[in-house]
């Protein structure tokens, strides 16, 4: 059995859900895969690699680059950082077609149980979430005490400001989290981070297929968890704006994020999952 790494600490913030079913109580560094989605990322995937604590991303089960249509040299870029560093278990796939962000997700997680991974973290190669990090996401599925975890950025009061969020966008984010917890009777801190993790088995994957394409996808998996009481841990992680292009349509994705809630909302008579955030 592998050991974790110094990095990978466990996490003091955790939910919990009302209804559980079997599921192993531990998983090794061996069972997961690094998922990276990027697009148009060749000036930052190499950097977004070298972050990856070494000694993880020597002992991971899978890592994965899927280029999604890039226009750019991402996969070229990806390809020269894997043949540099023989001992990491690095994959690159150039998709032929853009499958869209929540398609190019949909997939990574296939690709990921078919490698016989049981857990998944999504990493962006924009940089945007620190992948020195990826060790904190993930130890709540290695101890078996989570279904799914989300980095929060909303968790340190204040933290997502100094790290750059622009006041719209933080404004934005806080308005349409709140709606979305009173609409599906949750309570988590934000709905709209990137950084996640999944215990592959506890997803509903031939669900996944029905889902949007886009980027209310992350909306449409949190609703699915809470739908099946998975258990849903946040951690907290820093907020970093950099150069990286927004690819997000702002008001559309608002429509199509609260379309889903409420549609969620109609369909439900009693709060599906329950989460409490430790302090």
């Amino acid at each position: 059995m592998l050991t974790l790494p110094p990095n990978v600490q466990p996490t003091a913030s955790q939910s919990t859900s009302s209804q559980q079913s079997p599921r192993r109580d531990r998983y090794d560094l061996a069972d997961v895969a690094v998922v990276i989605v990027a697009y148009n990322a060749e000036q930052t995937i190499a950097s977004v690699l070298d972050r990856l604590p070494q000694t993880f991303a020597e002992h991971v089960g899978a890592i994965l680059v899927s280029d999604d249509g890039s226009s750019d040299a991402t996969t070229e870029v990806a390809r020269r950082w894997a043949a540099t560093h023989p001992h990491v278990n690095l994959t690159v796939v150039q998709q032929p077609i853009n499958l869209g962000y929540g398609g190019n997700q949909k997939f990574c997680y296939r690709w990921a149980l078919e490698h016989d991974c049981s857990i998944a973290v999504m990493v962006h190669g924009d940089g945007q979430y620190a992948p020195e990090l990826v060790g904190s996401i993930i130890a709540p599925l290695l101890r078996g005490g989570a279904d799914a975890v989300f980095g929060s950025r909303m968790l340190i009061p204040g933290g997502a400001r100094k790290g750059g969020m622009p006041m719209y966008k933080f404004v934005g984010n806080r308005i349409l989290t709140t709606v979305q917890n009173l609409c599906a009777g949750l309570r988590l801190s934000e709905w709209h981070s990137g950084y996640r993790a999944y215990n592959l088995h506890r997803l509903d994957v031939a669900g996944l297929a029905k889902m949007s394409d886009g980027f209310d996808f992350d909306t449409e998996i949190i609703l699915s968890l809470a739908k099946r009481k998975r258990t849903i841990t946040e951690v907290p992680i820093p907020t970093f704006y950099g150069n990286e292009k927004c690819n997000v349509n702002g008001m559309r994705y608002a429509v199509d994020v609260l379309g889903e809630v409420i549609k969620f909302r109609a369909r439900r008579n009693e709060p599906s999952v329950e989460l409490m955030n430790a302090a």
